[in-house]
C-alpha cells in the first residue's frame, strides 16, 4: 500500500494551480473539468509517478471552519520537504510569497511557514541530521 493522492483544500483552484506550479514548482498531473470545479492534481516534477496533491475546492461545509481555524492558530496544513529551507525562503520571498515564520532551526529540522494564497499555511522542512 502506498499514498497515491493527498488533498489540500483551496479557496480558488486556478489561483492554487498558479501558486503551486508557478511559485512552488510542482507540475500538473491531472486537470479534468468536473462541472464548476476540476479534478486538479500536482506532483513533484522529478517524480511524476509519485504522490499527487489534489487542489480540492472548499465545497464541504466543514472545510472552511477547519482551514480557517488552522490558519488563525498558525498551524500548517501540510509539510513539504526541501533540500535548503533558507534558499527556498529567499527564492519564494523574492517572488512575493508571504511567510508567517522565517527559517527556524529546531535541531533535527529547519522549518519555515508560508501562506499559499488559498487559505492554507504550508511548512517547508529540511532535515539537518542533527
Amino acid at each position: 500500500m502506498k499514498i497515491q493522492t493527498m488533498s489540500i483544500f483551496v479557496d480558488d483552484q486556478q489561483r492554487a494551480l498558479d501558486f503551486y506550479t508557478g511559485a512552488l514548482g510542482f507540475a500538473v498531473a491531472a486537470d479534468v473539468p468536473l462541472g464548476d470545479h476540476r479534478w486538479l492534481t500536482v506532483v513533484d516534477p522529478d517524480r511524476p509517478d509519485g504522490t499527487q496533491l489534489s487542489l480540492e475546492p472548499k465545497g464541504h461545509p466543514a472545510v472552511a471552519p477547519f482551514t480557517e481555524a488552522l490558519a488563525a492558530d498558525g498551524i500548517p496544513f501540510c509539510q513539504f520537504g526541501v533540500d535548503d529551507v533558507q534558499a527556498e525562503y529567499e527564492r519564494l520571498t523574492a517572488l512575493g510569497v508571504t511567510f508567517t515564520q522565517p527559517p527556524t532551526d529546531f535541531g533535527p529540522v529547519i522549518v519555515a511557514v508560508l501562506d499559499d494564497t488559498c487559505g492554507n499555511l504550508i511548512q517547508l522542512a529540511q532535515p539537518t541530521g542533527a
